[in-house]
């Protein structure tokens, strides 16, 4: 049998998360069948589930590389940047069925709120890290716990995932960012 390149196998996976993520946010888990993940990707069943160990497998690997997606962002520019990301371009985030419905599992699944807990550290790493940064540096305000903070913004992010995944409409949603974003700035002192 021939030797398969290391570049043809990242493609290969590649290919089939991409088509997954479209599939798991268009149908959800439960409607994502096999079937349809094989329409999604082009690929039979066996080449899927030839990288990934099953359905569950696929889709931790699949919300584990957008939280890390998500973590690069936030590590260097901030969770409303995130935020303020998803609204510009919301064409860019199929992921946002995903989210919603991690947070279905999350609430249902023991065994998967588990493997969760461990695959989302990085993204809360990142943004709690940002903002002890950005605290020391004195433009975040020091009167709440950096935990808090950081509770907030995940709130914030979990509403606009969910106004955006439904459709309903994002109009001021730009303002209510910079609110949230002002909200947790430091204030200047007032004379």
């Amino acid at each position: 049998m021939p030797k398969v390149s290391e570049d043809h196998l990242a493609a290969r996976r590649s290919q089939i998360l991409d088509g997954a993520r479209a599939c798991f946010a268009e149908f959800g888990y439960d409607g994502a069948t096999v079937r349809r993940l094989e329409e999604a990707t082009g690929l039979s069943r066996g080449a899927i589930f030839h990288h990934f160990k099953d359905k569950d497998g696929l889709f931790l690997a699949l919300a584990r590389d957008d939280a890390l997606r998500m973590a690069d962002v936030a590590a260097n520019q901030g969770l409303v940047q995130v935020m303020r990301d998803m609204l510009a371009s919301p064409e860019q985030f199929h992921w946002l069925g995903t989210r919603l419905e991690i947070a279905r599992r999350l609430r249902t699944d023991a065994e998967f709120r588990e493997s969760w807990s461990e695959r989302s550290a990085e993204l809360q790493d990142a943004v709690l890290h940002r903002l002890e940064r950005q605290k020391s540096a004195g433009r975040l305000r020091d009167d709440v716990p950096t935990e808090v903070l950081l509770g907030y913004l995940d709130l914030v992010m979990d509403g606009l995932v969910a106004r955006m995944a439904s459709g309903q409409g994002s109009e001021n949603l730009s303002a209510v960012l910079d609110l949230v974003e002002e909200s947790v700035r430091r204030q200047a002192a007032q004379d």
